[in-house]
């Protein structure tokens, strides 16, 4: 019975430990995210299309060929193919030709909107990291927000524990007569609010985990479990003066103003190929023709055969076309000066995006310091009220204060470990933004 017992419970742990849930690491969440969000893969398509029309310009400078054929039947007064000559008569003929074009000049028009779609098909490339960071970003907000709300329900269950002693405590106390009826309904308010507490921080934490299965895209589980261990927080102060730093490196690596950095460029080819529809354009043609008619007949008034037609009928044509834009209502001029405006507010985008990214580093620095100054005052502060709690403890054992004194302390101790929780989890969140555009590698995104 023993060994049988043994072998059962075996068989448990083994069973339980194969199908623990999973701990999610930050990493983890962030790469997983990445792979199955919905908007970075339509992101991609965007990158797709900016590829193929990039492409496409390349392959605009080679030959246009077209190849015509007709077949034709004719009854009636028609105008012979063969001599010109109005004649009553019916017959069929057919035609074949093959016509290439190229353009030898056109203002650099093709070689500009080559170097424009370039710049727009990495502009999509930037767009798609970009979709990405801001992926990686909303779900280390989520990542974080359940860890405060497990920090939460963690302290609410201390809460509750000591509530539950005081409680037996006073329950004791109140059974020998050495305290009143009062103080153990005061102590089971206390308790109820508590549990109350625990039940309410327990729902943030089931919302934070759906926030984050949510911007995982995991669909196929309904909670999801993180790694109980997160590095110490930093309490090393970002210097303002190495402000300028950050930001010459996030101006060299950050997508979103990298890719209005390529649009600005995009958009001054796009006018420099506007602007070569005002010069003359030079193209080359060349054609080969050849064609058959019942009409064609020799000496004994017979259809010369269908292969000989074609050797006989068969000619070559080669030749230029010279387009000079001379007037065309001014359109030509309206295009160019459209596109100057658009490459103007292009740059003026830029200019936009660089003060918008100068701006963030700033409110980032400061509130950086201004959370590390937070945090080592909260820190204190927890100290100082837990060892307030303590005396209360001990002085409302001895009967030197009563039930809402020692709620009160306890109360302040419980608030205090929350500020201390939410300005730590602040300022990890703070300064891991901070060494993201430091440069850091913070998040997988390739």
């Amino acid at each position: 019975m023993t060994k049988k017992l043994y072998i059962s419970l075996f068989t448990f742990l083994v069973t339980t430990l194969g199908f623990s849930q999973k701990k999610w690491s930050l990493e983890e969440c962030v790469s997983y995210a990445i792979d199955h969000n919905l908007q970075v893969k339509n992101t991609s398509y965007a990158e797709d299309s900016g590829k193929e029309t990039y492409r496409q310009s390349i392959r605009n400078l080679l030959p246009n060929v077209t190849g015509f054929s007709d077949y034709r039947y004719s009854e009636g007064l028609i105008e012979d193919p063969q001599t010109g000559v109005l004649v009553n008569n019916e017959f069929y003929s057919t035609s074949y030709s093959l016509r290439a074009n190229i353009d030898v000049f056109q203002g650099f028009q093709k070689l500009n909107t080559i170097k424009a779609s370039k710049f727009i098909y990495r502009a999509t490339q930037e767009d798609v990291t970009q979709q990405k960071f801001l992926l990686a970003f909303r779900v280390m907000s989520a990542y974080y927000d359940i860890k405060f709300n497990e920090g939460l329900v963690a302290n609410s269950l201390e809460q509750l524990e000591l509530s539950q002693s005081n409680y037996n405590l006073v329950q004791k106390q109140v059974e020998l007569g050495l305290m009143a009826k009062a103080d153990l309904y005061e102590a089971e308010s206390n308790l109820l609010g508590d549990k109350l507490l625990v039940t309410q921080n327990k729902n943030l934490l089931a919302l934070s985990k759906l926030t984050l299965l949510q911007e995982m895209n995991l669909t196929e589980e309904n909670n999801i479990e993180l790694e109980t261990s997160l590095d110490p927080i930093s309490t090393e102060l970002t210097e303002k003066a190495s402000l300028d730093s950050i930001y010459r490196v996030a101006r060299e690596f950050v997508p979103l103003v990298k890719a209005q950095d390529l649009r600005t460029k995009a958009a001054k080819k796009q006018m420099q190929a506007t602007r070569g529809s005002l010069y003359p354009s030079l193209t080359v043609i060349a054609s080969l023709n050849s064609g058959f008619s019942e009409t064609n007949r020799d000496d004994n008034d017979m259809v010369i055969p269908f292969r000989q037609q074609l050797g006989d009928n068969f000619s070559r044509f080669v030749g230029a076309e010279l387009n000079v834009p001379l007037s065309m209502g001014w359109a030509n001029r309206s295009r160019v000066k459209q596109q100057k405006i658009a490459y103007l507010q292009a740059k003026n985008n830029l200019e936009i995006q660089e003060q918008e990214l100068f701006q963030l580093l700033q409110q980032l620095v400061q509130t950086n310091e201004a959370l590390k100054d937070e945090y080592q005052q909260s820190i204190k502060r927890m100290e100082a009220q837990e060892l307030a709690f303590s005396i209360a403890q001990k002085q409302y054992e001895k009967g030197l204060i009563n039930a809402l004194d020692l709620f009160q302390a306890k109360n302040l101790y419980g608030v205090a470990q929350n500020e201390n929780l939410q300005v730590g989890l602040r300022l990890k969140v703070n300064k891991s933004t901070i060494d993201f555009y430091s440069g850091l590698p913070i998040f997988n995104i390739n």
